[in-house]
């Protein structure tokens, strides 16, 4: 993909984002007024309008898109695909987003203990997957967004993607290190 493909491809992802979050605010502007979260869902904390989704999720699918068209496939690869991404992309990003969705449903229809326990359940998958990719990272956000706003799944997702990458670099050098001990001795 060259240059010009991926900013169209990049331009096309955000505008697909634009479109989502317009939806969103429109749908609920007339259904009783765009919501506001408060920080940590305590009413004497500051509250964040939805409307920040307008400048956050457009920034977010800007960046992010930038960083998973980077790791595009060559041409001869791509043959008649639609997309010239990666293989693993697309399913990384609906599960995430299936993921998201899930926990912010949870949460939305008060089942308090299904909500902890797929929240805790993200500590694990941190591990197992590369959750600081940026499709599961816009996947997750995204899911949640309708539920939370952008604001609080960007932190969250931040959060999680930062824990998985700290966790699976430190482990693979650990294994390096550990392997090449073990092959001097």
């Amino acid at each position: 993909m060259n240059t010009a493909q991926r900013s169209s491809m990049r331009l096309l992802l955000t505008a697909l984002v634009v479109a989502f979050e317009l939806a969103h605010l429109g749908w609920e502007l007339f259904h009783g007024g765009v919501d506001s979260h408060h920080i940590l869902h305590r009413p004497d904390l500051p509250a964040i309008s939805n409307w920040w989704g307008l400048v956050v999720l457009p920034g977010l699918a800007w960046f992010l898109s930038g960083r998973i068209l980077s790791r595009t496939v060559r041409p001869s690869q791509a043959a008649g695909r639609l997309l010239h991404l990666p293989p693993r992309v697309l399913p990384r990003f609906l599960s995430s987003l299936l993921f998201g969705a899930v926990l912010a449903a949870t949460f939305a229809s008060g089942h308090e203990t299904a909500t902890s326990y797929l929240f805790l359940s993200m500590f694990p998958m941190a591990l197992v997957f590369p959750a600081y990719l940026g499709e599961y990272v816009l996947g997750f956000v995204l899911g949640m967004t309708v539920t939370f706003g952008a604001v609080l799944p960007v932190v969250v997702a931040l959060v999680f993607a930062g824990i998985s990458a700290v966790l699976r670099f430190s482990l693979a050098k650990l294994f390096t290190l550990v392997r090449a001990a073990s092959m001097r001795s």
